[in-house]
């Protein structure tokens, strides 16, 4: 399971508390954390990543282990 805090307006939408967990299958990347929050949440769906492309929102940030990877490769 990963954990997944999100930001306040994020969890509004949801209908969420501040963390929420999803269970990714396979290695686990910035790509596959998105794919399995978004196949749990649909109404976060182009909120997180523009919809057409799949490309991050400049304004989401991940960090994992305290460090910010928001500028790494999804996959």
């Amino acid at each position: 399971m990963i954990r997944v805090k999100l930001p306040h307006h994020l969890r509004t939408l949801a209908r969420v508390g501040s963390e929420v967990q999803v269970q990714v299958d396979g290695p686990v990347t910035q790509r596959a954390v998105l794919d399995a929050l978004e196949a749990q949440y649909p109404m976060l769906a182009g909120t997180i990543r523009e919809r057409g492309t799949g490309q991050r929102r400049s304004l989401v940030r991940f960090f994992a282990c305290q460090q910010d990877l928001s500028h790494e490769s999804p996959d």
